[in-house]
């Protein structure tokens, strides 16, 4: 059976990054860079590895730095010609002309506030989500994780999250999957626990920042009522939804790095310096002689 394609994705971008003040009062935290690319760079680069095509911004004030950093930047690209520089180091900060969309969400009222506020672009296509402070790196000859979601989806349809296990007596700090059938990376959905107490969670498979649902979760989202933090969840917004449509989990087959801590953020520019060819050796190098200081 063919399932409608994945052609659209939302980047709920609007929070204010409090937790890397003073570097983000002016600058939006998605626009902080790993290494040489922004972390919205990365989600939208593995967007597009996955076929997707339409990107939809839900930013909020003082976020304008992320769709100028999809725009041309004429007075920059002319100067680098004039001096002979490559400007192919900018091809993926390109866009198609009218792929890129910007909706504001205006309060903060949770994730699945958020996702709500792109219902229009949405439509009744399904869509995928990406949550750009979750910085996920297929391994060394795999595909992104939303490339192996679209594989699974094609597959199975439905409603997807990915997700990773993780050590039992640190599954109380996630939502956590209660697990159903299990097939090869997929398995069966059979609820959504936010997090548990260790000794009762059902699963040590954690959800991961990246998802593919149905439009039929703006309907739920619609009269959903505020959850834990007196905001819209969107978990509490899945949960509604199993039983209803497929849903399954994907184990992705890849690292994932919370890059909206300090400590997970530096453990990523440390990892992805390692591995470019252009720089790992000395950065090894550095970390030897910093370690035996």
């Amino acid at each position: 059976m063919a399932h409608k394609p994945i052609k659209k994705a939302v980047f709920p971008v609007a929070g204010l990054g409090t937790r890397f003040l003073p570097a983000t009062k002016a600058i939006p935290k998605e626009m902080l860079a790993i290494v040489d690319r922004p972390l919205i760079q990365y989600a939208v680069d593995e967007a597009r590895e996955a076929g997707i095509e339409q990107m939809i911004f839900v930013t909020g004030r003082g976020k304008t730095a992320i769709v100028e950093h999809f725009d041309v930047a004429f007075e920059l690209e002319q100067t680098m010609e004039e001096r002979g520089k490559d400007l192919a180091i900018l091809d993926s900060t390109r866009a198609t002309p009218g792929d890129i969309i910007t909706v504001r969400q205006q309060v903060p009222l949770g994730l699945g506030h958020a996702i709500w506020c792109a219902r229009a672009i949405v439509g009744d296509d399904p869509f995928a989500i990406f949550l750009p402070d979750e910085l996920m790196i297929g391994r060394e000859g795999s595909s992104g994780c939303m490339k192996q979601m679209v594989d699974a989806y094609d597959k199975v349809g439905g409603n997807l999250i990915s997700v990773l296990e993780v050590p039992q007596k640190t599954v109380s700090s996630y939502g956590v999957v209660d697990p159903g059938k299990e097939d090869g990376s997929l398995t069966e959905v059979r609820g959504l626990v936010e997090k548990p107490p260790v000794a009762e969670a059902p699963s040590n498979k954690i959800i991961s920042g990246r998802y593919i649902l149905q439009p039929e979760v703006m309907r739920v989202l619609e009269t959903q009522g505020k959850g834990a933090g007196g905001e819209i969840q969107l978990t509490d917004a899945m949960a509604r939804m199993i039983g209803q449509q497929p849903f399954h989990a994907v184990t992705f087959d890849g690292a994932r790095y919370d890059c909206g801590s300090k400590v997970g953020f530096v453990e990523a520019t440390l990892a992805l310096a390692l591995e470019r060819k252009d720089m790992g050796d000395e950065v090894r190098a550095m970390a030897r002689r910093l370690l035996a200081d």
